[in-house]
């Protein structure tokens, strides 16, 4: 029986609505799940390691597979440089690893160019003056900091609509639990496991049981 396809899960949210609390909960409680690693340009900091929080490339690396195409979204934030490699997606879709990518608006239309199936979840505050209290409570956003993410947050909401599912992180939990529900309905719909199903469906027309089987299932109907 063939093992079905990897489902990439696709998380966008303005910066402060909780996303990365909730995908490090989602990996720490599913280990089916896989988070996909991007490239950066930006230098590695004290404590992190190459494959496992980013690939570190340099800035002339990161631009030649770029003009080759590798890259099925990319970024410039603050200067950095950030990038999904498409053929790891591929990859790890081929070996039936459900991945979780954390990339924003544009980068999340790109990948459902690329690849159609992709799972995409918008993760929202609850309102407004939420995220504004969030990201003050913080304690680093310097004032033109926080007006731009403000902003920000107003062009990554106006585009929810164009996502599978919209989950509000007003309470945490519960935005989880909602999180955890999409995954599974999404790992038990029909064109995701169809040739496992089909699999099975041969496999019963195959089934040759005799008379057997049918006494014993006979029996069975009687105790």
């Amino acid at each position: 029986m063939k093992r079905r396809s990897g489902i990439l899960f696709v998380l966008s949210a303005p910066s402060g609505a909780g996303k990365t609390t909730l995908c490090r909960r989602l990996l720490r409680g599913d280990p089916a799940l896989e988070f996909s690693v991007s490239h950066t340009t930006r230098p590695r900091r004290p404590g992190e390691r190459h494959g496992r929080d980013y690939w570190f490339i340099g800035a002339p690396e990161f631009a030649r597979r770029r003009r080759r195409g590798e890259f099925v979204e990319w970024a410039v934030v603050n200067g950095i440089t950030y990038g999904t490699s498409s053929r790891m997606l591929r990859r790890a879709a081929g070996r039936g690893r459900d991945l979780i990518l954390d990339v924003d608006t544009q980068g999340a239309a790109s990948i459902r160019r690329r690849f159609p199936d992709a799972v995409l979840i918008s993760i929202l505050p609850p309102g407004p003056e939420a995220l504004r209290r969030r990201l003050v409570g913080r304690g680093t956003e310097a004032a033109a900091m926080l007006a731009r993410r403000l902003r920000l947050a107003r062009r990554e909401v106006g585009r929810a609509g164009r996502y599978d599912y919209i989950v509000v992180n007003d309470r945490l939990n519960d935005a989880f639990r909602d999180l955890r529900a999409i995954i599974a309905a999404e790992r038990c719909r029909l064109r995701r496991p169809r040739r496992d199903v089909e699999a099975i469906r041969r496999a019963f027309r195959a089934a040759r049981w005799g008379r057997a089987a049918g006494r014993g299932r006979a029996a069975g109907r009687r105790r």
